[in-house]
């Protein structure tokens, strides 16, 4: 996934009609990237379409429930038009079948708005070197439906630590697969596992890329129909 680096801040789109969440996201981004910042805001996807036409975004927060329609509509159009484009949802919107209509409509995130500013603030720091957060709330509702691989009669022997994992997976980078199909964000796999956050960012990009996902879930569910996970 095309990443917003901390050396090129890249211009961020805001599309939430609420002003209070507005200032909200725009403080968050100015604290990560200063001065440098390049933000625009729309209120609605008319709005976020002109804003494109003038200068097309880096990234994309959207907002599910605007007042012109539904910001899955424009992840859509964005994924469609301009799919360099990285768009990520913030809403207060969480439930299974709104989040996997936005990720099937080209979204590589999905975060809520009911997180405070810390959780956020890392979610967006996240975003902007190339990860694809989704809120562990909203993980564990859509990996719960997410069908268990058939197993076989005799069920196979678990894995022991010098056995190779499938897809080169090593064992650490296994056991922190196995924290994210519990729902635990990267900063409390950090904490469970006494390992900073930024290795752990490190483990899951490297296991994104040898699953060849883009995303939380989509890393589960990858490793679960090839029997990685239990």
């Amino acid at each position: 996934m095309k990443s917003v680096t901390d050396t090129d801040q890249g211009q961020v789109l805001i599309v939430e009609d609420d002003v209070a969440t507005q200032r909200r996201l725009a403080r968050l981004l100015a604290e990560q990237a200063g001065d440098d910042a390049g933000m625009a805001i729309a209120g609605d996807i008319d709005a976020a379409k002109a804003q494109c036409a003038e200068r097309l975004p880096d990234l994309a927060l959207v907002d599910i429930g605007l007042p012109d329609g539904c910001g899955i509509e424009l992840i859509a159009w964005l994924h469609a038009s301009h799919p360099q484009v990285v768009t990520v949802v913030v809403s207060t919107w969480g439930d299974e079948e709104t989040v996997l209509a936005a990720l099937q409509a080209g979204a590589t995130g999905y975060l809520l708005k009911e997180r405070d500013d810390v959780e956020l603030s890392l979610a967006l720091q996240s975003i902007r070197r190339g990860g694809a957060p989704i809120d562990p709330f909203v993980a564990k509702r859509i990996l719960a439906l997410l069908p268990a691989p058939p197993h076989a009669k005799n069920a196979a022997k678990p894995r022991k630590a010098t056995e190779p994992s499938g897809a080169g997976l090593s064992d650490r980078e296994l056991d922190i697969l196995s924290l994210v199909a519990c729902g635990h964000s990267n900063r409390q796999i950090a904490e469970l596992t006494a390992l900073s956050r930024l290795t752990i960012e490190s483990y899951t990009k490297n296991i994104y890329r040898k699953l060849a996902v883009n995303s939380r879930t989509a890393a589960v569910f990858e490793a679960k129909a090839r029997r990685l996970l239990r």
